[in-house]
């Protein structure tokens, strides 16, 4: 997700840069088979491992490839996929989800039950080195046998039979259903492809092996890939494209121009985002739509560093920052100030719940010099701070903003590093960072959703080095409160140590500025940043 004197000479690079663009943007039109193809494009090549994906350009394709038990559509309604039904036991925490008699994986071989149980306990295997292996603790036993404390056998993971699977959780969740509907981590993989081959999924192609709506047929590594529909999957008489194409454009400006030459089909969150200086003609021809989704753009702060260890120096950062203005003429995109670590999208946290004040600057200035004095720093100017973001004008035009922020309000003369985007999140993983950009996303819209990617240092999702045990101990006992509101009181809390000890600084709610083609019907992005492809029609 930037001195010619003569008019002809003018003229003749106009013409030659239109010609150029041209002969780009005719080779990125869709190469898949058949009449109905869905022109899209991303920034960064895919991931195409479910126990391995961490980025949110790569899970919706996944998810459109693979298909769990359950899956969300348009309408944000959770409906049976490869599971037909499912019970729960009386206690909350048993469910036992009855498969489907037709499904198949694209190359013929039945999906069954023992499929799911191999995939979701190759997650949790220590061996695989799943980053999201974490998502997967709430069922029992899962934590202590990742942690090496516990055995696969006390697993509560379990194929009753072919059609039958049964998994028991370690204590009730109301949203579990959810979860095997947008869970990565829960779609399943076919056992004898992966055991066979462990590069399977670096390659499109026959070997690459899947059972949602579209195959994945074609790769040109840093390139474009292809899906196409897939013949054997369940429900295939009601998928109406022929196939997908995918670009990989880094650059928004890029995509934004392809997408106005009309070689892509939709612009805005996940895939490429809309740039900043092109919203505003959206909007004035009334194109744009604007919806709201669960994620935050924050820079997250490796909590190790040793400038960043120092917990007035990140309040310092996070207070020294003007939101509202950086949103008005920066990004444009209705964005609403992050003042907290839930996102309005929960029901009970719409509102600011008064942890700090945008553009606190006097008080910034206050926790900068007390936590300049314990490091030891008599100059501002001395203190080492890097900005890590991905290579993309947007988060560079934000970074920007921020770095002079800092300069002016701080004296703090940060400055800023890009990586490829794949490259920049392996080092947010590895905390080779110091300040750190990232927009995550959650699996399903509960407060306990935005704040379990802190509850310990070594999920996947928490990229910051923090981890308190008060805030365990909360989000530990939440799950067994009943009670909403003394649940919310809970929750308000943990999100009360996560913005006092600030291991990541909240900068706004994510808003989803979109622009759709005109043929285009169906295509929809959820709050949870899902999009169902076989809702998709094209009306040309």
């Amino acid at each position: 997700m930037k001195h010619i004197k003569k008019i002809i000479t003018i003229i003749a690079v106009v013409a030659i840069g239109m010609l150029i663009f041209s002969q780009f943007s005719s080779s990125t039109k869709g190469t898949a088979q058949g009449d109905k193809i869905l022109n899209l494009s991303v920034a960064s090549e895919p991931i195409m491992d479910p126990a391995f994906v961490t980025d949110s350009y790569s899970m919706p394709m996944i998810k459109n490839i693979f298909e769990g038990l359950t899956r969300p559509t348009n309408e944000g309604e959770i409906v049976p996929a490869m599971a037909e039904s499912w019970d729960v036991s009386e206690d909350g925490k048993t469910y036992t989800f009855h498969l489907r008699d037709d499904i198949f994986w694209n190359n013929g071989d039945p999906v069954t039950a023992s499929d799911f149980e191999f995939s979701w306990r190759r997650i949790i295997n220590p061996e695989t080195g799943a980053p999201n292996a974490s998502k997967m603790f709430i069922i029992e036993g899962a934590e202590a046998y990742f942690m090496g404390e516990g055995s696969e056998e006390d697993v509560k993971i379990n194929a009753i039979d072919e059609q039958t699977f049964e998994v028991t959780l370690a204590e009730p969740a109301p949203y579990f259903i959810e979860l095997t509907a947008r869970q990565t981590t829960m779609m399943p993989v076919h056992p004898a492809t992966v055991e066979v081959d462990g590069s399977w999924a670096t390659e499109a192609g026959e070997q690459f092996v899947s059972n949602g709506p579209f195959n994945f047929v074609e790769w040109n590594h840093n390139g474009d890939y292809t899906l196409e529909k897939n013949q054997e999957y369940w429900d295939a008489d009601n998928v109406d494209l022929d196939g997908v194409y995918v670009s990989i454009i880094e650059d928004p400006m890029t995509a934004n121009m392809s997408f106005e030459q009309g070689n892509i089909d939709f612009i805005g969150i996940p895939f490429n985002t809309i740039p900043a200086d092109a919203i505003d003609g959206y909007r004035e021809n009334d194109e744009l739509d604007v919806t709201e989704i669960g994620a935050t753009y924050k820079y997250k702060l490796n909590t190790i560093d040793e400038v960043m260890s120092n917990v007035n120096i990140r309040r310092a950062l996070s207070l020294a920052i003007n939101r509202q203005e950086l949103i008005d003429n920066v990004v444009k995109g209705e964005q609403t100030p992050a003042l907290g670590g839930i996102a309005p999208t929960v029901e009970g946290f719409e509102e600011d719940r008064g942890y700090f004040e945008d553009a606190d600057y006097d008080t910034a200035r206050e926790y900068l010099t007390q936590g300049m004095e314990e490091l030891g720093y008599d100059d501002a100017t001395a203190m080492p701070i890097v900005i890590q973001t991905n290579d993309n004008d947007s988060h560079m035009a934000v970074a920007q903003f921020i770095q002079n922020e800092w300069e002016r309000e701080l004296g703090v003369q940060a400055t800023i590093e890009t990586a490829e985007i794949n490259v920049h999140f392996e080092s947010m993983s590895q905390l080779n960072y110091q300040v750190g950009r990232i927009g995550p996303t959650v699996d399903f819209n509960s407060a306990y959703a935005f704040l379990d990617h802190y509850y310990a240092a070594g999920n996947g999702q928490n990229r910051t080095g923090w981890e308190n045990e008060e805030y365990q101990q909360i989000l530990d006992e939440v799950l067994f409160e009943e009670d909403e509101s003394v649940q919310r009181d809970m929750y308000l809390k943990a999100e009360e140590i996560l913005m006092n000890e600030m291991p990541f600084i909240p900068i706004y709610y994510y808003s989803n500025p979109q622009v759709v083609n005109d043929r285009v019907e169906g295509l929809f992005v959820d709050g949870m940043v899902d999009v169902q492809l076989k809702e998709v029609t094209i009306t040309e």
